[in-house]
C-alpha cells in the first residue's frame, strides 16, 4: 500500500493528513476553511487518492499559514507514500473544463521542485476565500513533493469555476503521474536515479 501519514505542528497550524494513493478517492477534509475543504474534496475525488485532512491554524489572523501548512504536509505525504518512484509513469497532463473555464495542469515527478502559476488571480475571491492563496498551496505541495507543476488558465471568468478546474486538473495529472505501469522496469528515467 502506498500511504502516508504525516503531522506538523507550529505556533500558527496543527495538522494531520493521511492519504492512500490507492484509494478510491474518499475525503475526510476538515480545515476550518469550507471552500478549502471543498477544493480537497474534489482533489481526492478526482485523483483517487483518500485523503484525511485535519487542521487547526490562526483563521483569526487569515488563511495564508492553514492553505500553504496543508500545502507543506500534502507535499511531504505525496512524497512518501510514491517511495522510490519504481514503475510509475513519472509524468501526468490533464485539461480540465468548467463551464467556461478551461485549465491546464502538467506534473512530472522528477524529484526537482519547480512551479509555473499562469493563473492571474489577483484579488479575485471565490466567496471569502482569495485567489491569490492558490500559488501558495501549489508552490507549497510541489516544494515538499519534488514535483515539477505547470498550472495555467487558459481562459476562464468565474472564480470558483477557475479554482475547481485547477483542482480537478492537478487531481488528474497527478493520478495519471503516480499509476503504476506493469511496461515500466525500474526507475522512469534515463539518468538511472530520480
Amino acid at each position: 500500500m502506498r500511504t502516508s501519514l504525516i503531522k506538523r505542528a507550529t505556533k500558527e497550524t496543527r495538522i494531520r493528513l493521511q492519504l492512500n494513493l490507492d484509494g478510491q478517492g474518499t475525503a475526510r477534509i476538515k480545515t476550518g476553511i469550507g471552500f478549502f475543504d471543498h477544493m480537497l474534496t474534489l482533489f481526492s475525488k478526482h485523483s483517487l487518492i483518500d485523503l484525511a485532512v485535519v487542521a487547526d491554524g490562526d483563521l483569526e489572523v487569515d488563511y495564508h499559514h492553514t492553505v500553504e501548512d496543508v500545502g507543506i504536509v500534502l507535499g511531504q505525504a505525496l512524497k512518501d507514500a510514491v517511495g522510490d518512484k519504481r514503475g510509475i509513469n513519472r509524468y501526468g497532463w490533464a485539461y480540465l473544463p468548467m463551464d467556461e473555464t478551461l485549465t491546464r495542469a502538467v506534473v512530472d515527478l522528477s524529484n526537482r521542485f519547480y512551479l509555473e502559476f499562469r493563473v492571474p488571480v489577483a484579488r479575485r475571491r471565490a466567496g471569502d476565500f482569495p485567489l491569490q492563496l492558490l500559488e501558495e498551496f501549489f508552490r507549497a505541495v510541489a516544494v515538499n513533493a519534488g514535483m515539477n507543476l505547470h498550472l495555467e488558465l487558459l481562459y476562464g471568468r468565474d472564480a470558483h469555476h477557475i479554482a475547481e478546474s485547477l483542482f480537478k486538473g492537478f487531481a488528474k495529472a497527478l493520478d495519471m503521474a503516480c499509476r503504476k505501469d506493469p511496461r515500466v522496469r525500474g526507475l522512469p528515467s534515463t539518468k538511472g536515479r530520480l
